[in-house]
């Protein structure tokens, strides 16, 4: 059995309390006060304008007053100096893919000096709001939180059993039970409904209609029972990850379907439902019809259609005996997260796995990096995505991970950058947000070294400016530092967490 966890229990606030990170009084350069902050002679990237150098951009208040060459933007009398030169500057990153998960409570933080200054998170709960509100309070260091639903799922559910207060998820049985379901969760606050694998069609088009009626946008796993296409003409706003796509670009399609239909599901059977599904899948990806596909991505591409790849995802599930378990940032985790990763790599990921398993799941990777990239250059708008909460996966820190397999899949380091800015940007209705320019929000990375010349550049964080506040080098090493410091003393019995929605396949993501 392979699985994964979701946690979804912790003490709040231990973290943010001990590492001193809430905004101090009178914080300096636009945190909320009329002091200017100008970055001068930085080049400044974004995927609407590319690079252009000598830049000054001027920041006050958590917007940017102006941004252009030097020449015609002075910078104004008293204003905080960032030297700019030999660095570049790209808008603040976003993972659209995460799950709150607790064990540690340094999330927010991590993605923040990660550069990732917006998350979406995919499951509802309690943390990912207390952690929104903490933020939005000055308590702490975090990105902007989008915030979604309960997983929508068909009944029986592959979350039943696994997660027992139902907080996690929804199961519904019919058409009826499905638009009460939008209904609820809509009422609860919830920004966009999140669909799941067991849907039948009927209550899938009952959360379409629904969704659509109120206005909420409805997004997630295209169910076993739906194709592709419909989906998408239906409204369906993101598909995550690579998994059903497949079988609306595959010349077998309606074999395949009907193969889909008929692997039965128990109660929480994640594992045996994916296990069966694997070999359809990988027939699935084996019979690709170019041609079919180039009409199904332009079909997408039309209606507006995002996709999240999740690769990093599909990377750490496909080729496990790949997984680095003395990757050097794992150092910012504490004993509990890095004993269940590797006792999940030991225990769930790994017995099993024969020489002929392994050669097909590395040859599945390949495809998936091609899918990813005939998606992209069909015009389908791509944004990067982690699926946090899966073993071996990090806040922050896996989302340069996803730009770098984005760049392997075959796309240019502009058109990764825009999947990480301007086109979450674009899914969330922001005008003001992803790029560079005058009004913009002050969400912003200053790097050490060019992006464009090598997209492992994003790595090199030299300052993350967030709603705002400049979180210099120094700054940021010190907070860092904390981090690992933090990660290395023992948890008080008080703050353990509890895990409220225990295990699911690690290979079925959410």
């Amino acid at each position: 059995m392979r699985r994964r966890t979701i946690l979804t229990g912790t003490a709040l606030g231990v973290a943010g309390a001990a590492l001193g990170l809430a905004r101090p009084a009178g914080a300096r350069a636009g945190s909320a006060g009329g002091e200017v902050l100008a970055i001068r002679g930085v080049t400044v990237i974004d995927a609407s304008g590319g690079a252009r150098r000598g830049q000054t951009v001027l920041i006050r208040g958590g917007r940017i007053l102006d941004a252009g060459p030097a020449q015609r933007v002075p910078v104004p009398h008293g204003a905080r100096i960032v030297d700019g030169a030999g660095k570049h500057l790209i808008p603040g990153l976003a993972d659209m893919h995460t799950h709150a998960v607790g064990i540690d409570d340094t999330d927010p933080e991590l993605y923040v000096l990660n550069g990732v200054t917006t998350t979406r998170q995919m499951s509802g709960g309690a943390l990912a709001r207390q952690w929104r509100q903490q933020v939005a309070d000055g308590a702490r260091l975090g990105p902007r939180w989008s915030i979604g639903s309960r997983i929508v799922d068909g009944s029986p559910s592959l979350w039943d059993d696994l997660d027992g207060d139902g907080s996690v998820h929804l199961a519904v049985e019919n058409p009826a039970q499905a638009r009460e379901a939008v209904r609820q969760e809509h009422a609860a606050g919830a920004e966009f409904i999140k669909t799941y694998t067991r849907l039948t069609r009927a209550s899938f088009l009952a959360v379409a209609d629904e969704s659509n009626r109120l206005g909420l946008p409805f997004l997630g796993h295209v169910p076993d029972f739906v194709q592709l296409t419909e989906a998408s003409d239906r409204g369906m706003r993101t598909v995550e990850h690579l998994f059903e796509i497949w079988y609306d670009t595959s010349a077998d399609e309606d074999r395949l379907r009907a193969a889909v239909a008929a692997v039965p599901i128990g109660r929480g059977e994640y594992n045996g439902w994916f296990n069966r599904m694997h070999p359809i899948e990988y027939a699935a990806a084996r019979s690709h019809d170019r041609r079919k596909a180039e009409k199904v991505f332009g079909r997408l591409a039309r209606n507006g259609t995002f996709c999240t790849p999740t690769l990093a995802l599909h990377e750490t599930n496909d080729k496990p005996e790949q997984i680095d378990r003395h990757d050097p940032r794992y150092r910012y985790f504490s004993a509990d997260v890095i004993g269940y990763w590797d006792w999940a790599l030991e225990n769930q990921y790994l017995p099993g796995r024969t020489p002929n398993q392994i050669s097909r799941s590395k040859e599945l990777f390949r495809r998936r990096l091609a899918l990813t990239a005939d998606l992209a250059a069909a015009g389908v708008p791509l944004m990067t995505g982690t699926d946090l909460g899966t073993t071996y996966l990090m806040p922050g820190f896996s989302l340069h991970d996803e730009l770098a397999l984005l760049v392997r899949a075959g796309l240019e380091p502009i058109q990764a950058l825009a999947a990480a800015t301007v086109n979450p940007a674009r899914y969330l209705g922001r005008r003001d947000s992803g790029v560079v320019a005058r009004g913009a929000v002050a969400d912003l990375v200053l790097l050490d070294a060019d992006p464009l010349h090598d997209i492992r550049n994003t790595t090199r964080v030299n300052s993350v400016v967030v709603q705002g506040r400049l979180i210099g080098p120094a700054e940021r090493a010190r907070l860092l530092a904390d981090i690992e410091a933090l990660a290395g003393r023992p948890k008080p019995a008080a703050a353990a967490p509890v895990a409220t929605a225990p295990v699911a396949s690690r290979g079925c993501p959410c």
